[in-house]
């Protein structure tokens, strides 16, 4: 029987930029909210610089994985721009390189060329592109998807901070916030562990570690700044 199969690595587009956008948008903000509230603002000081922070995180997320994801699209293209017209030139030239791929697989000679010659009469394109370049419809670039999953990850996760702060008498934001705040990374760390169908231990811990690390770097500068160093 045949049954069709999901498998995690389909996931892989949105939920690298989710993981990336969430743990960006509590680590930054939370280390920009400890900073502010360390160098003895208030309150409501506090509250305003980490709005700001997540309206311009949010923005420079977006920004910023919609430029880096378009030219990964970009250099793909090119690449199926080049093959394409290879294959136009020197069709058997092509089929010959697809073949010794399979052999480089342990295909039989015969059999791959056989395999690469069924392919290229179906799609030659395609064939070239999932077999030679890595190029599949899991893999391919997405600017708009990788755009819009940060940007709502990045505010999901910068929100959890501020929420803290709302919620937390002025003199307790010091504590209240990375307590906090390294409780929600760790539940992301869970999350994206749970999702990508990983273990739950190692990645929990990483991410735990390196949003304590940047908060108490960014709480130390805080309060040097507004001793007046």
């Amino acid at each position: 029987m045949i049954h069709k199969e999901t498998h995690l690595i389909a996931r892989i587009g949105w939920l690298r930029a989710a993981v990336l956008g969430a743990n960006d948008g509590i680590i930054s903000t939370a280390s920009l909210i400890l900073g502010v509230a360390s160098a003895a603002g208030s309150q409501n000081s506090v509250l305003i610089a980490g709005i700001a922070g997540l309206a311009a995180g949010a923005m420079s997320m977006a920004a910023g994985e919609y430029v880096s994801v378009s030219s990964q699209s970009d250099t793909e293209q090119a690449d199926l721009s080049r093959e394409k017209r290879e294959l136009v030139k020197t069709p058997d030239t092509e089929k010959e390189e697809l073949a010794r791929i399979y052999v480089a697989r342990g295909v039989d000679i015969g059999l791959a060329r056989q395999v690469a010659a069924q392919l290229m009469d179906k799609d030659a394109l395609g064939a070239h592109a999932r077999d030679e370049l890595g190029i599949s419809d899991i893999t391919t670039a997405r600017p708009i998807q990788a755009a819009m999953t940060s940007v709502v990850a990045f505010s999901g996760g910068a929100a959890l901070p501020l929420a803290l702060v709302a919620a937390s008498p002025s003199h307790w934001l010091l504590v209240s916030i990375p307590v906090g705040s390294l409780m929600f990374l760790a539940l992301l760390g869970a999350i994206g562990a749970k999702v990508g169908g990983t273990e739950l231990l190692k990645p929990t811990i990483r991410v735990t570690f390196w949003g304590a690390l940047a908060m108490a770097l960014t709480a130390g500068i805080g309060a040097l700044v507004g001793r007046g160093i």
